[in-house]
């Protein structure tokens, strides 16, 4: 079964990152053959003097495929490791979605929270109306907003950017066209409008390449070497223009 969860809020400053906690959630799942991760994305949410948050105020939503039994399961596995993990005044939460249940409804919210401020009784509300399992760990809750935010976000497949797909924070150096699609995540390179490549057409990845979700897929941006003896065709976009997404 497809499934979306979205954790938030587990940092402070001084301690590992939110994204770091999605992607060792989800390796720890697939350690545990619970189910397999097939991508962690970023979603950026509203910066607003309103909304507490510890430097970015963003999400990050697991795309897994569970085959770890009843689903109700994962609750209390995502609840202790939450709880383990989070720092110490964290506001964690974590939404659980099966991916083709998540409605125009929770996708509306995702996209209202990257513009304006809303609340843990919006959040509440709306999982109660829709069905969906949300929850606070830590501290006053708060990032059940959101958790429940980025999984209407990740079902667009419009929004957000890869902090994890398949091979690529292994990446370094100059690699080739055929190997980033044939052995990593990343599903299509795209140059401007053009998503045509060699197999041998060589890409400068360093570092490591953060990929886009655009159209439901996992989307590297790259542009054109103008240096003739670089000894490679292609790199990454600076990461200045990934930040967008």
């Amino acid at each position: 079964m497809r499934v979306l969860l979205s954790i938030d809020d587990t940092d402070n400053l001084e301690s590992r990152g939110t994204g770091y906690r999605a992607r060792e959630l989800g390796h720890n799942l697939t350690r545990d053959g619970l189910a397999e991760l097939k991508g962690v994305s970023r979603h950026q949410l509203y910066v607003h003097p309103d909304i507490p948050y510890t430097s970015h105020n963003s999400a990050l939503c697991l795309d897994i495929d569970w085959h770890g039994g009843a689903l109700a399961d994962l609750a209390p596995y995502v609840r202790d490791y939450l709880g383990r993990t989070s720092a110490p005044g964290s506001d964690a939460g974590f939404c659980i979605a099966p991916y083709h249940e998540v409605s125009d409804e929770v996708v509306e919210f995702g996209r209202s929270a990257k513009e304006t401020v809303l609340t843990k009784a919006d959040a509440r509300a709306l999982a109660e109306r829709t069905g969906l399992h949300l929850e606070g760990v830590t501290g006053d809750h708060g990032g059940i907003i959101g958790s429940i935010a980025s999984v209407g976000l990740r079902r667009t497949g419009q929004d957000g950017r890869f902090v994890w797909v398949k091979g690529v924070r292994d990446l370094e150096g100059v690699t080739t066209v055929g190997h980033l699609l044939g052995e990593t995540g990343i599903d299509v390179l795209r140059a401007g409008d053009r998503t045509s490549f060699e197999p041998d057409d060589r890409i400068e990845v360093s570092p490591w390449p953060r990929p886009v979700l655009k159209d439901h897929k996992a989307v590297l941006l790259i542009e054109q070497v103008e240096e003739p003896h670089a000894g490679y065709e292609w790199k990454i976009v600076p990461r200045e223009r990934t930040k967008q997404y």
